[in-house]
């Protein structure tokens, strides 16, 4: 196989295999990667335009039965810093979002014991009936799977209902590694890669659309990091569910995995560029400015990224780990258009709400940044 046919074919829009992604990673000359995968991006959007979202994290919990070694913000249960917040206040912060022009809020906590289907029909309901503008982009596959189990009913029972109370859209939520290998070594006690994208399926199915994530830098191998992209492109080509496909990187602080090496810069911005030529039939393609940084972020855009995320109002879980990287709705606009892209702010279905062709058209509301509220004062519940 030689690197340049297999770039000049995937930057065409060609499909190519695992093999191939996986020497391209290995092997492809930086540059010529980069130019590969930013032409399929131009080919897919020849308008030139990256998009961002304004959207708030709210977590209702940190109690969480799944112990996962790798995550810092968690407290198993009975824990003395366990925490859930009342539906009042997960309203009061969907508030604060609105006034601040967000369209989405991603609601995601722990697996909290005794919170089952019930619980987020209920929760669902309430966001739905006091912000009905809001988008729920929410949860992922390991909290349908637990509250599925906590309620005793079916995944697609849990589904369907939880559609029904105003859920519309599935985040990407704990896919962290989908391999066997290094998901056991992250994850022991959650669901299979496999048993994840069923779920993902299964949503699917439903008109629940989703977006697909990935969490680089734990001791996976390059060949792991590309069987992960195979077992979201096999899904992809039965459902076309996934909207976007979004790598972060491990964050190391506070958690049971520490000592482990984090992916550099130049191994996350060559998986960014070969996820935009193996996923012919994933539309978008999101760097992750808050684990890598927004200059890394930036020179994303010139390896096939069409879409630099949200601002993140509000975000407790990554931050937990070590996740230090802030901006503001302006410096976001200002880093896509320093890198020669026309920002605009679309939302959860990737439609665009307000294209900024100009510097005229750039925001200049300041109270639009990252972290405006934070858990420090959370209402407790049972925990």
């Amino acid at each position: 196989m030689a690197v340049d046919e297999i770039l000049q074919r995937a930057a065409g829009g060609g499909r190519i295999g695992p093999d191939e992604a996986l020497l391209l990673y290995t092997e492809a000359p930086f540059h010529a990667l980069g130019e590969a995968a930013d032409a399929a991006r131009r080919r897919r959007y020849p308008d030139n335009i990256v998009t961002y979202l304004i959207d708030r994290n709210i977590n209702y919990t940190n109690v969480c039965v799944t112990a996962c070694r790798f995550c810092a913000f968690y407290r198993a249960p009975k824990h003395e810093e366990g925490w859930s917040h009342s539906t009042e206040e997960i309203l009061r912060r969907c508030g604060e979002a609105v006034g601040l022009g967000a369209t989405q809020v991603m609601l995601q906590g722990g697996h909290h014991p005794s919170y089952g289907v019930e619980y987020y029909e209920e929760l669902f309901a309430a966001v739905k009936a006091a912000y009905p503008q809001l988008v729920i982009h929410s949860i992922g596959p390991s909290e349908i799977l637990h509250m599925s189990r906590v309620s005793g009913v079916s995944v697609a029972d849990a589904l369907a209902r939880i559609k029904a109370a105003g859920l519309d859209s599935i985040a990407g939520a704990g896919a962290e590694m989908l391999p066997e290998r290094p998901r056991r070594a992250l994850a022991p006690l959650k669901e299979t890669g496999e048993e994840w994208l069923a779920v993902m399926e299964a949503a699917h199915g439903l008109g629940l659309e989703s977006t697909a994530t990935m969490m680089m830098g734990t001791g996976e191998t390059n060949a792991e990091r590309i069987e992960h992209l195979r077992m979201i492109r096999d899904v992809q080509d039965r459902t076309g569910g996934f909207r976007a496909f979004i790598p972060w990187t491990y964050q190391p602080e506070n958690n049971h995995l520490r000592g482990r090496t984090q992916a550099t810069s130049l191994e996350y911005l060559r998986l960014i560029a070969v996820a935009r030529l193996f996923f012919d039939n994933v539309a978008h393609l999101q760097s992750s400015w808050l684990t890598t940084g927004k200059d890394v972020g930036q020179v994303s855009l010139h390896m096939g990224v069409d879409d630099l995320g949200s601002i993140m109002l509000e975000e407790n879980v990554i931050s937990s780990a070590g996740a230090r990287h802030r901006s503001n709705l302006l410096d976001l606009v200002r880093l896509i258009r320093s890198a020669d892209r026309i920002p605009a702010q679309r939302d959860t279905r990737y439609r665009r709400l307000r294209v900024h062709w100009t510097e005229a058209d750039d925001p200049v509301d300041e109270r639009v940044r990252s972290h405006f509220s934070s858990i420090a004062l959370p209402l407790v519940e049972a925990r």
